[in-house]
């Protein structure tokens, strides 16, 4: 459905203005989300094909058991599906694409990582009303399905979240005096869906943006699920294990907020170059670490029960602040450099561009993890009989990501210095003075009523 969407965004791209495609993407959204809530999920022993799927799997046998399951319940999986690509749609298209549209360079470098620390704190709240009206259920009466009660409440307030996003959209566009681009841009004409793909895969630019996103998704895929595998041997409890987890998210949000307010700083002294390296370098430090007491507990065992911690219980923690530390860059500094990458490219390019990359690229980092973790084990038997190889595949990928980094590094600079000098001669109405043929010279300007012409080489 991702692709599907990428198509379709493509295609319509081409021909609805900016704002028309912004609520033609949303609204089918919120209608689905008020639909289930109120339709679907009410009625789905009447939606749900049961006796045909219980049919076609005595026909077809075990093997089609998950896509007969898939069928069996559609509308819930549909739900599942279209709650994914709501992060990867609305938040990443939609709202990072208009933010893009509206910000320059100088105000993203403040305002960016301050987007993201509101992204946080709405996770808060979002999970406190989720607890509410999971709590509700205790005190309804038997035979009362509670969860169809809460599922109407929650959906309802994303209906009305939904609208509100459309309303301020359209307050912004309609009130909100918004930045000049240069005017000077590349006109780009209609393009099929596999020439926008052909045309970004031929952009340095866009393969170097791709690459990072995928290289983040495979990086931390690689390092979670072996850090998983540990934890889960430190804490088989699963009360010990939650335990963990909620110390580890307490953490990981802590470290987020910290990383915001330092990344203006980072941004304003440093610039973009260095603060899109930080995440990658975070990741490959601290993976060499982790990596390193899994391959080499047993050596430094007699050294760390000095401390009163086994090479298992080091190699956990490592891991945890691996995680929390990428996790926090990825927030505060990756997030806001890949958006702010975007700014400077002419509108089709940026549309195409993100288009492609949030809702293809990062589901394929995502899942690009999960393939190399799964051939190694189906190669060498095991995670834990993988892990010295899976080490060196994120040595590679990371090396891969600060390449790909200081690539676009080169050529953000670039694209900015050029919209910055476009923008001062539009300004300035800068008029050029030409040498015409006789050798004197000529102001370049609307008043000057001379019928000289200028040879190219004197020009």
């Amino acid at each position: 459905m991702a692709i599907g969407f990428m198509v379709l965004y493509t295609k319509l791209s081409n021909v609805l203005s900016k704002k028309a495609l912004f609520y033609t993407v949303i609204l089918p959204f919120i209608a689905f989300f008020g639909a289930f809530g109120f339709l679907l999920y009410p009625l789905s022993n009447y939606v749900h094909p049961t006796a045909l799927a219980d049919k076609l799997l005595a026909l077809l046998g075990p093997r089609f058991l998950g896509p007969l399951a898939i069928m069996r319940i559609w509308s819930f999986c549909l739900f599942y599906v279209m709650a994914e690509l709501w992060g990867s749609v609305v938040v990443s298209v939609l709202f990072w694409g208009f933010a893009n549209q509206i910000t320059t360079v100088e105000e993203a470098k403040k305002f960016y990582p301050l987007f993201g620390l509101g992204a946080n704190v709405a996770l808060i709240f979002s999970g406190r009303t989720v607890k509410y009206f999971s709590n509700m259920r205790k005190h309804l009466g038997p035979g009362v399905d509670g969860w169809a009660i809460s599922l109407k409440y929650m959906m309802s307030i994303v209906v009305v979240m939904g609208l509100a996003i459309c309303g301020l959209y359209w307050w912004v566009n309609t009130y909100v005096p918004l930045p000049t681009r240069s005017k000077k841009k590349k006109e780009k004409p209609n393009m099929t869906t596999m020439e926008s793909l052909k045309f970004l895969a031929s952009s340095p630019y866009i393969r170097d943006l791709a690459t990072l996103v995928v290289a983040y998704g495979i990086s931390i895929n690689l390092v979670e699920v072996t850090w998983k595998s540990k934890l889960k041997a430190q804490f088989p409890s699963p009360n010990e294990y939650s335990s963990f987890m909620g110390d580890f998210s307490t953490a990981t949000g802590i470290a987020t907020f910290t990383m915001m307010l330092l990344s203006q700083w980072i941004f304003n002294k440093y610039g973009w170059g260095v603060a899109a390296k930080i995440t990658p370098t975070v990741l490959l430090l601290s993976g060499v670490g982790f990596f390193s007491l899994i391959l080499f507990g047993d050596p430094l065992a007699p050294g760390l029960m000095k401390f009163g911690i086994t090479p298992l219980l080091a190699a956990v923690y490592v891991g945890a602040m691996q995680n929390i530390f990428s996790k926090s860059a990825k927030y505060s500094l990756f997030d806001p450099c890949k958006e702010m990458a975007y700014i400077p490219l002419d509108e089709d390019t940026k549309v195409k561009g993100k288009a492609a990359i949030d809702v293809v690229c990062n589901p394929l980092g995502k899942s690009g993890g999960a393939l190399i973790q799964q051939f190694m084990i189906l190669t060498f038997g095991s995670l834990a009989n993988s892990t010295p190889y899976l080490g060196g595949v994120l040595l590679v990928i990371v090396g891969a990501w600060l390449g790909a980094a200081r690539s676009l590094d080169k050529q953000f600079t670039a694209l900015r210095q050029e919209e910055e000098l476009e923008k001062e001669m539009e300004r300035a109405a800068v008029k050029i003075p030409i040498v015409s043929t006789n050798g004197s010279l000529e102001s370049d300007s609307s008043t000057n009523t001379s019928t000289e012409t200028s040879s190219p080489q004197n020009v």
